[in-house]
C-alpha cells in the first residue's frame, strides 16, 4: 500500500491527457529536477502568496509550456530516464527551493532533502540498535498518530515496547471523531508519515474513514497491532527512583493491572478529551445531546429540530452535512471564523492527477514540498502571523501583511453574501486573522447558513432548558437535539491520568493548568518521560501537518534512548534552567502572534492567559531544535 513504485508510462496520449490536471508549481519543480535546469522554472505570480494565487499564479501560457516540456522529458528515453532516482545535488536543490520559497534556502537544504527522500530511503530511521543486556523498554500511552510513529521507530531500533490504548482501535482523534462530514483540513499529501506515503488518496482532503483506514493499514503492515493493548486506560504512572523505571496502573475490561517500563511516552495529544462549556442547565436537557468528538454510531437527526453549538472546525464540517435532513437547524455562534478559500476542499482527486502521482518520478515529492513550503521558512504563512508594533496592531489586524490577509479573506466572504448585508455583518470576525484557526472554505459554510431551514444565532446562550436553548435576549429556541461542537480540553494534557515524578511530584499539580515542556517533549523532575504532540507543538497555520512535528519529536526521543544506552545511564531528566529559558522564548514568540495579542476567546489560550498549545515559529526551527539529543541539557544518572 505504501510508497508504490512508479509504473511505466503507458502512452504519450495518456501522459498528455494526465498533464492537463497537473499542479503547475509541482510540475515545474519536477521538470527542473529531472532536467537539472532551473531555467525551466517560470515566474510565480502574486508574490507567491499562499492564500491568493492558485497554481502559484503561473499564467495559462506558461502552464501550457510546462505541459509540453513534460511530455518530452517523461517520454521514453527522455531526461526523466536519464535522471534516474537521484535527489537534486545541493546547488540545484537550492535554486529550486529558493524559487518556491522566495528566500535563500541554504540553511534549510538538509531539512528539505530529508523530507524529499522520506518515502524512498526513510532518512529519519534510527541508525542504532538496542544491545543485548540493555535495560531499555518503553510504555507508550495512546495508539494515535504519534503513538504508532514512536512504536514503529522503536521497532526499527529493536527496543521492546507496549502500547496502551483506551479505545478499541488505532487512530487517536480519528477513532473518536466520527461525526457527519468529518475530514481533515490538511491536504492529504501532507497528512501521512513522510516514509509511508500514499499516491491513491481519493480526496484532496480525505474523509475520516479514509484517514482511519490509513492508520489501521499502517499498524497492520508494520506489525504494531500485536503490541497494542486495546481498551486499556492508563490511570496512573509513577517514577520509581530506586529502580529507575516507571510503574503503571491501568484499567481494563478484565480489571486493574500493572506494568513497568524504563521509559514512558505519553502520546495522548491535545485533541483527546471533549470540552463542554459551563452553561447553566446543560445537564437538564431531556432530548438527544452529543458531542462531536463522541458521536454515537447510527445517530439519525432526520426531521429533528437541532441546535448546534459552536462555529469552529468541527461545526464547519457538520453543519453542511446535516442541513437539509434536519427539520430546523439553529447554529449558535460565539465568535465567527475566518474562512480560507479552498474550492477543492470536498472534491475528489481526479483520476488523471492520481495517475501523475503514481507515474511521474518525483512529482509526488515535489507536490508535497509545494504544499509544505508555506510553513518551512519565514516568508510563508508565518509572515502574516507576526505582530508588528509599528503597524500598530489592533483587533482588526496585527501588521500590514495581516491586513492584506484580512482584505483577501473578507473579499471572498463578501462575494458569497454580497446580497445579504445583515448576514455578512454577523459572519465577519472581529479579531485579526490567525487569532483563531482559519477554516477551509469551499462555499459550503455560508451557503448553508443562507438556507431557509438554517438559522445563525449570535445572541449569547444564557442557559439550557429540558426542551430548549435559552439566549440572553429572552428567546427560547425549542429543539429536540443538541450537538456540542465545542472542541477539546486541549490545555489538560493527559487528563485524567495521574503522572508522579521524582520526589512524589504530581505533574498536573505542578503544571496547575499551565502545561510546559522543553521542546514540547520533556519536563524537569520527570526522568525518562517524553510527550508527543505535547505543549506548544500545535501548528497554527504555518503549513505542513502535525505528522511532521511528531516525526521531529520522535527523532529526538530515539536519539535520547541511544544516548542512554551508550552512556550506560539509567535516566535522563531535562535541567530546569534549560526548560525555563526555552519556555520564556516560546512565550515571547506567542505574545507576538495574533492568538497571543488578540483579546478574543479561544482554546489557544489557557486559564492563565498563556498559549500552551501553539508553536509560534517556523517548522524549520522546530526541526533544527529536535535533530539530536544534547546530553549537556539533561541530568544523566
Amino acid at each position: 500500500m505504501f510508497n508504490p513504485s512508479p509504473l511505466p508510462v503507458a502512452s504519450r496520449a495518456e501522459l498528455v491527457a494526465a498533464l492537463e490536471h497537473a499542479d503547475a508549481p509541482s510540475l515545474a519543480l519536477t521538470l527542473a529536477h529531472l532536467t537539472g535546469d532551473p531555467s525551466v522554472l517560470p515566474a510565480l505570480g502574486g508574490g507567491g502568496s499562499w492564500l491568493t494565487t492558485p497554481q502559484g499564479g503561473i499564467p495559462p501560457r506558461e502552464r501550457a509550456r510546462l505541459r509540453s516540456l513534460a511530455a518530452e522529458v517523461l517520454a521514453p528515453g527522455g531526461a526523466a530516464e536519464r535522471a534516474g532516482d537521484a535527489l537534486p545535488e545541493p546547488g540545484l536543490l537550492r535554486a529550486l527551493t529558493r524559487w518556491a520559497l522566495g528566500e535563500d534556502t541554504t540553511a534549510l537544504l538538509p531539512m528539505i532533502a530529508e523530507d524529499l527522500a522520506g518515502a524512498r530511503t526513510d532518512p529519519k530511521r534510527p541508525r542504532w540498535r538496542r544491545q543485548p543486556g540493555s535495560r531499555l523498554s518503553v510504555a507508550i500511552v495512546g495508539a494515535g498518530m504519534s503513538g504508532l510513529l514512536a512504536a514503529h521507530r522503536l521497532a526499527q531500533a529493536e527496543v521492546p515496547f507496549e502500547i496502551y490504548e483506551m479505545g478499541e482501535d488505532v487512530g487517536g482523534t480519528w477513532q473518536h471523531n466520527d461525526y457527519p462530514g468529518c475530514r481533515t483540513d490538511v491536504p492529504s499529501q501532507l497528512y501521512h508519515y513522510s516514509f509511508a506515503a500514499r499516491t491513491d488518496w481519493p480526496d484532496h482532503f480525505c474523509e475520516r474513514e479514509v484517514v482511519q483506514g490509513y492508520f489501521r493499514d499502517f499498524a497492520k503492515e508494520f506489525r504494531l497491532v500485536e503490541h497494542i493493548r486495546f481498551r486499556t486506560e492508563v490511570t496512573e504512572a509513577a517514577w520509581d527512583e530506586e529502580e529507575a523505571l516507571w510503574r503503571l496502573r491501568m484499567r481494563t475490561p478484565e480489571g486493574e493491572r500493572e506494568a513497568r517500563a524504563a521509559v514512558l511516552v505519553c502520546a495522548t495529544g491535545q485533541l483527546c478529551r471533549p470540552s463542554f462549556p459551563a452553561i447553566p442547565g446543560r445537564d437538564s436537557f431531556a432530548g438527544l445531546s452529543l458531542h462531536s468528538a463522541r458521536w454515537e454510531p447510527g445517530t439519525d437527526l432526520t426531521g429533528r429540530r437541532v441546535a448546534l453549538i459552536g462555529t469552529g472546525a468541527s461545526a464547519a464540517q457538520i453543519v453542511p452535512a446535516i442541513a437539509g435532513r434536519t427539520a430546523r437547524l439553529s447554529v449558535f455562534q460565539r465568535t465567527a471564523p475566518w474562512l480560507r478559500p479552498t474550492p477543492h476542499y470536498r472534491a475528489p482527486v481526479p483520476e488523471a492527477e492520481r495517475w501523475l502521482l503514481e507515474h511521474v518520478p518525483f512529482y509526488r515529492e515535489w507536490q508535497r514540498f509545494w504544499l509544505f513550503a508555506p510553513g518551512i521558512g519565514e516568508r510563508g504563512v508565518l509572515d502574516g502571523w507576526i505582530v508588528d508594533p509599528g503597524h500598530p496592531p489592533t483587533e482588526r489586524a496585527v501588521s500590514a501583511r495581516n491586513e492584506a490577509l484580512r482584505a483577501a479573506l473578507l473579499a471572498s466572504m463578501t462575494a458569497q453574501v454580497a446580497d445579504d448585508p445583515e448576514l455578512l455583518a454577523r459572519v465577519v470576525p472581529d479579531y485579526p486573522v490567525g487569532a483563531k484557526r482559519v477554516l477551509r472554505d469551499d462555499g459550503s459554510w455560508l451557503r448553508t447558513l443562507r438556507r431557509p431551514d438554517v438559522r445563525l444565532v449570535t445572541e449569547r446562550i444564557s442557559g439550557i432548558a429540558p426542551d430548549a436553548v435559552l439566549t440572553a435576549d429572552g428567546e427560547r429556541h425549542e429543539v429536540d437535539a443538541i450537538v456540542w461542537a465545542t472542541g477539546f480540553r486541549a490545555s489538560e494534557f493527559m487528563a485524567p491520568m495521574r503522572i508522579t515524578g521524582r520526589g512524589g511530584t504530581e505533574l498536573s499539580e505542578s503544571w496547575n493548568g499551565d502545561a510546559r515542556a522543553y521542546l514540547g517533549l520533556t519536563v524537569p523532575g520527570f526522568p525518562n518521560f517524553f510527550l508527543l504532540y505535547g505543549p506548544n507543538t500545535n501548528l497554527a497555520g504555518q503549513g505542513g501537518s502535525i505528522f511532521y512535528f511528531s516525526e521531529c519529536g520522535t527523532t529526538y526521543l530515539l536519539d535520547a534512548l541511544r544516548v542512554l544506552q551508550e552512556s550506560g545511564a539509567r535516566s535522563a531528566e531535562v535541567r530546569g534552567g534549560i526548560h525555563d529559558h526555552y519556555n520564556a522564548w516560546v512565550d515571547q514568540g506567542n505574545a507576538l502572534r495574533p492568538w497571543g495579542f488578540s483579546g478574543t476567546t479561544s482554546w489557544l489560550r489557557n486559564a492563565h492567559g498563556r498559549s500552551a498549545q501553539n508553536w509560534p515559529y517556523s517548522a524549520a526551527e522546530y526541526w533544527r531544535l529536535t535533530r539530536g539529543f544534547n546530553p549537556e541539557e539533561y541530568l544523566i544518572r
